[in-house]
């Protein structure tokens, strides 16, 4: 399954769980039920995982946790939030460059409709 088809799928599982959830509930339910719809359908996911980060001699062992990685492939990050802000697309982004991968989306929940609060981020884009 090439990186298109895989972000499809996983885009495919997120609109059927806020189809059936709807918007307005905290962060983690979306992301348990994602993660579970998910693995339903045959996809390996990790949540919550645990990122270090390294400068010079300083390692932090959990810098930052990742919501969602499916496939080892592809970063999800959800929110649940009135808006999407810059700073929400720039932390996806540091997320990818420090876990060395190239696709992430960024997904806020508390749109109406899912889709109005998709985004595609491509690390080296």
């Amino acid at each position: 399954m090439d990186i298109n088809e895989l972000t499809q799928e996983i885009i495919g599982a997120a609109i059927e769980v806020h189809r059936r959830l709807g918007p307005g509930l905290l962060e983690s339910a979306y992301r348990v039920c994602l993660a579970y719809e998910l693995k339903k359908r045959g996809f390996a996911v990790e949540q919550e995982r645990a990122i270090p980060i390294v400068y010079d001699e300083v390692k932090l062992e959990c810098g930052f946790r990742a919501d969602l990685v499916v496939n080892g492939q592809v970063v999800v990050e959800l929110k649940a939030k009135s808006a999407i802000h810059p700073v929400d697309k720039a932390q996806t982004l540091s997320h990818l460059r420090m876990m060395g991968l190239r696709f992430g989306l960024l997904m806020n929940f508390h749109e109406e409709k899912l889709v109005d609060g998709l985004h595609r981020i491509v690390n080296g884009y």
